[in-house]
């Protein structure tokens, strides 16, 4: 069967603990964003055929897991690579159910992540793509997690710890400055073990009270500004873990935008996505315009060009279409 695989990106506010002096280690923060899109086709065949080629390594590995003869694989859209929202897990875990699904076969994508090398630190990027909304995982056992990550496949995904769904009058301002992609791979690696080896610790205690009293509260409550400058502040203080590595809070010049667009009033709370070096911002329907605005103006005042959205959050996991409907 000829299926499509459809799904968001997402965005990554940080960590609640990357101190080695605490139980769990990592716990990611996030929400699934409507678009940009990862869109994936398949159908079955002998062998793989796909020409994109981080694809067809995902298309490779997943008929190996699935046990199936083969896939012909086609991306028919993809995320921008590691500007920080998730391209990656969006494109592995699309290609593994695209495959699985044009088989006959119900995918389990959180079963399946780590043999392809996806969820080793945060299960956000799992998480949305199997529910979509606000998601906060439980981290990884310290023990099991120091500073060196386990060999793909030798650990599960962080289960879900918090998920809410997201307001519909929520908007989220995207700014992609034209700057150097994020890290990824080995570099990502080195940069984490750094971070943790000397993460402080109290940051954690600072972090866990920002979820609990500010965050959790505005998304279950629906209030979008409570919301904005509570993931600000959880990204300020993941920012403090990370100056060393990325020369400052914010990869610079990402700083500059986030600290215009912080003083927007249609902005309610801004950051840096993951690595960056994508910018977020949180508005609602009513400033969407403006924020679009807002966007507009950061990229003018730190001299750099760029992309502006604004995009709603998702609410639903992937979406799974047989291709042969559409005949």
């Amino acid at each position: 069967m000829d299926v499509r695989v459809s799904t968001g990106g997402r965005l990554h506010f940080g960590f609640t603990n990357l101190s080695l002096s605490h139980e769990r280690l990592y716990g990611g923060l996030g929400v699934a964003l409507s678009e940009p899109r990862t869109v994936v086709s398949a159908a079955p065949a002998e062998g793989v055929d796909c020409d994109d080629p981080d694809a067809h390594e995902y298309a490779r590995r997943a008929v190996s897991l699935l046990d199936v003869p083969g896939a012909r694989v086609r991306v028919d859209r993809r995320l921008p690579r590691h500007i920080g929202i998730g391209s990656g897990t969006q494109l592995a875990l699309s290609t593994l159910s695209a495959v699985a699904r044009a088989h006959g076969v119900e995918p389990s994508v959180r079963r399946f992540a780590p043999e392809l090398g996806r969820g080793g630190r945060s299960g956000v990027g799992v998480a949305t793509f199997e529910r979509g909304g606000f998601v906060v995982d439980a981290g990884h056992p310290t023990a099991r997690f120091t500073t060196a990550r386990p060999a793909d496949g030798d650990w599960t995904v962080p289960p879900v710890a918090a998920a809410h769904s997201l307001p519909d009058h929520w908007r989220f301002l995207l700014v992609f400055p034209d700057l150097d992609s994020g890290r990824s791979g080995e570099a990502e690696d080195a940069s984490m073990r750094a971070v943790v080896e000397r993460a402080d610790p109290t940051l954690s205690n600072r972090i866990a009270g920002v979820l609990t009293r500010q965050v959790l509260p505005a998304v279950a409550t629906g209030n979008a500004e409570h919301f904005g400058s509570a993931v600000e502040e959880v990204g300020r203080l993941n920012g403090a873990w990370y100056a060393d590595e990325q020369g400052g809070t914010y990869r610079p010049p990402v700083g500059q935008l986030v600290a215009t667009l912080s003083e927007t009033a249609s902005v309610f709370g801004a950051g840096q996505s993951s690595w960056g070096p994508a910018v977020y911002g949180v508005t609602d329907e009513a400033n969407a315009e403006r924020a679009h605005e807002a966007g507009e103006r950061a990229l003018d005042a730190a001299g750099v060009d760029g992309r502006v959205r604004v995009v709603r959050g998702r609410n639903r996991g992937a979406v799974v279409e047989s291709l042969e409907n559409h005949e």
